[in-house]
């Protein structure tokens, strides 16, 4: 008892210091999810049809974010690593990729949505029948994507910036900037959704209006803190002089980066992919869907952020070759986040029913939505693991491994069972939706075996 106390749990300097970086992430997040739900309850309340395109659409803005994180991820392995050792030029040049790489993704998706908008949200509004798309949903879908590609851009300078930010602990400016964007979020949601006193009632289209707005205004703030305390970001220093960076800089990054790239992109197209396979079932399916995943999205915050800040601690002291210390923080870090998402999840299966009771819509969707949350509730603390070991990998370089075991993973076993159990079997869809999310089990007992292995200790700076 004594070794596993010693080797699982630190002591109150260790939590101190991982909960002061955590908990603005958490907070951060929470807030923005909340937002989210709100949203969602908003757009909710105009129809089902408006619901169920609105969420199609942000399907795909969720596999556009996912290739903007992987983008400036491939980055954030050096930066927190040269933060760590104090090469602040090589932050930098760590700043310069995450930029340039997250404008070329954001150029690459639009240029996608222009073209092939309606193409791409017509997938998921087919059912078993071959019906076609449900034209008021797919309009709706139009409508919102039309607007919302406007806060593209300022999403990839956000991400550019506020990563770098978080590489040298500063997670508090990133947590304020997204009170301030959330906020105002919400109410331009409220204001443009319904219309109050002279301001029409927009509807899809204002909910679309007020996430573009949001975005600049969490750009504008996080910039303009970063450039006027330079002292606190030196990797600043010299970024906008000059466009270019050493080859074999970026030759190191994009080598080491590209598969962690790709990982987000073909994850987050692979979970879309899943959820276009629940789609055969119907509208209804879908409606519950959005419902579950926002809900379970403000639960999911703690892992996700907590698994974020293994990432940047254990990159600290690999950069600074400590291997020994960024071994017995991960094991610490892992124990912690598992334990605190079965908190989570315990609460969530206790309370989760309520939430699809706000929304107006049917009493079908809304059963399906509890069904889904119940599910996700199960099978949470897995994810807990299996995303902790996915960035204790990745903060130590081993990007072809984690893009093997996260989207490989996903393309190879997830998205083949959804696809023949939800088209091919007589299953209920709850059932389909627990067997799929149950693969998560065999991810864990992958993780266990690398992390233990020790293969990511490395120091590459």
């Amino acid at each position: 008892m004594h070794k596993f106390r010693q080797k699982y749990i630190g002591d109150k300097a260790f939590y101190k210091r991982y909960l002061m970086l955590a908990i603005p992430m958490i907070i951060q997040n929470a807030i923005t999810n909340l937002v989210s739900f709100l949203d969602n309850i908003m757009v909710g309340q105009l129809g089902t049809e408006q619901m169920s395109g609105v969420a199609i659409v942000n399907q795909l803005i969720f596999v556009y974010n996912l290739a903007v994180f992987g983008a400036v991820s491939a980055a954030s392995i050096f930066g927190a690593q040269y933060f760590g050792k104090g090469n602040h030029k090589g932050h930098m040049y760590s700043f310069r990729f995450k930029l340039y790489a997250a404008l070329l993704v954001t150029a690459i998706a639009m240029t996608l949505f222009i073209t092939n908008g309606t193409a791409l949200i017509s997938l998921y509004l087919t059912d078993t029948a071959g019906n076609g798309a449900t034209e008021v949903a797919l309009a709706y879908g139009k409508e919102y994507l039309k607007i919302v590609m406007i806060g593209l851009v300022p999403f990839a300078v956000t991400q550019a910036y506020a990563t770098n930010i978080k590489e040298t602990g500063q997670t508090f400016v990133p947590m304020v900037a997204s009170f301030a964007a959330v906020g105002s979020n919400a109410v331009l949601d409220f204001l443009l959704i319904f219309g109050i006193g002279p301001i029409p009632k927009l509807g899809v289209a204002g909910a679309a209006i007020a996430t573009v707005m949001s975005r600049y205004i969490e750009t504008i703030i996080v910039v303009l803190w970063a450039h006027k305390n330079r002292d606190r970001n030196r990797y600043l220093e010299g970024a906008y002089r000059g466009i270019g960076m050493p080859f074999d800089e970026f030759k190191t990054i994009f080598i080491k980066g590209l598969p962690l790239m790709l990982n987000e992109l073909f994850w987050a197209a692979g979970m879309t992919t899943v959820t276009q396979c629940y789609s055969v079932r119907g509208l209804s399916v879908i409606a519950g869907l959005n419902i579950a995943t926002t809900i379970t999205n403000l639960f999911n915050i703690v892992f996700i952020q907590l698994g974020a800040c293994i990432s940047i601690v254990v990159g600290q002291y690999l950069g600074a070759g400590e291997l020994e210390k960024a071994k017995d923080a991960d094991n610490k870090m892992i124990v912690f986040s598992v334990f605190c998402c079965s908190i989570m999840a315990a609460v969530m299966l206790l309370v989760g029913g309520f939430f699809p009771q706000i929304y107006n819509t049917t009493d079908e969707i809304k059963s399906l939505a509890t069904s889904f949350i119940a599910v996700s509730a199960i099978i949470m603390p897995f994810c807990a693991f299996t995303h902790s070991s996915y960035f204790t990998l990745r903060s130590g370089g081993k990007t072809l491994v984690t893009f093997l075991f996260d989207s490989v993973f996903t393309w190879v076993i997830v998205v083949p069972v959804a696809f023949v159990l939800a088209k091919y079997t007589a299953l209920g869809i709850v059932a389909v939706y627990f067997l799929v999310q149950a693969t998560e089990l065999i991810k864990v007992v992958i993780g266990y075996f690398m992390v233990k292995s020790d293969v990511w200790l490395v120091q590459m700076v």
